[in-house]
């Protein structure tokens, strides 16, 4: 058989449904078994109907692929913007960690020249008690003292003030009624500190509180004796 032949050969498609779709009248079985044939236009429609079906299909089918396609990037974008905000909030943090080592070098190196300049603070104090810190060492040593305090350096310890260990040094001590309880009372030396760092702790004599009636009784007994 040529090729011509086959091409020529009708395409027989066999309708096995029980039912007439034109009719929708119950068939007949055909005798022997076989099946009803369906004519060429029938069996053209059902062919392009299948067609069309498949080509519905198609664009749902790029649809979701477009959809999962969307969704993914979505996922990475998320992603990366998590990883910026969580890059950016950790420079931020190592800037400030820079920011505040190198402001504490600093403030340790000032605290380290006033601490080496706290004796020739001693003796300027003591030539000025003596009435010898005048003229142009005066103005001298003024100039020092304004520029070490506008560094951060500040004296502490004056008479009256309570009396604190933590930057107090208690070198004498006695008691009497007109305090209320320790309480500084002379300055032996005064004491420094750089910012919130205690240089040097005051060398002071403190008083602490003494009842009145234990006094009276000193006193009664001190002129019984007497008597």
């Amino acid at each position: 058989m040529s090729n011509d032949e086959r091409e020529q050969e009708p395409v027989v498609v066999r309708d096995r449904r029980r039912i007439d779709p034109e009719t929708g009248e119950r068939r007949t079985p055909a005798p022997n078994g076989e099946e009803a044939q369906v004519p060429d236009s029938i069996s053209g429609t059902l062919e392009d109907e299948a067609a069309g079906a498949e080509e519905a299909a198609e664009p749902e089918s790029a649809g979701d692929a477009a959809q999962g396609g969307s969704a993914g990037l979505q996922k990475q974008v998320d992603e990366l913007t998590a990883d910026l905000k969580r890059v950016t909030a950790e420079y931020a943090n190592y800037r400030k960690r820079v920011e505040r080592d190198r402001e504490a070098v600093i403030a340790a190196a000032k605290a380290s020249v006033a601490n080496d300049l706290l004796t020739v603070l001693d003796d300027l104090e003591r030539a000025e008690a003596h009435g010898d810190l005048t003229g142009a060492f005066k103005a001298v040593a003024d100039k020092l003292v304004a520029t070490l305090n506008s560094a951060g350096l500040e004296a502490f310890g004056a008479e009256g003030d309570e009396f604190d260990p933590s930057v107090h040094e208690a070198v004498q001590h006695s008691t009497s009624p007109d305090v209320s309880g320790p309480t500084v009372t002379t300055v032996l030396r005064r004491g420094y500190k750089f910012g919130d760092r205690v240089l040097r702790p005051a060398m002071v004599a403190v008083t602490d509180h003494e009842p009145e009636s234990a006094e009276g009784e000193s006193a009664d007994e001190d002129q019984t004796e007497q008597g």
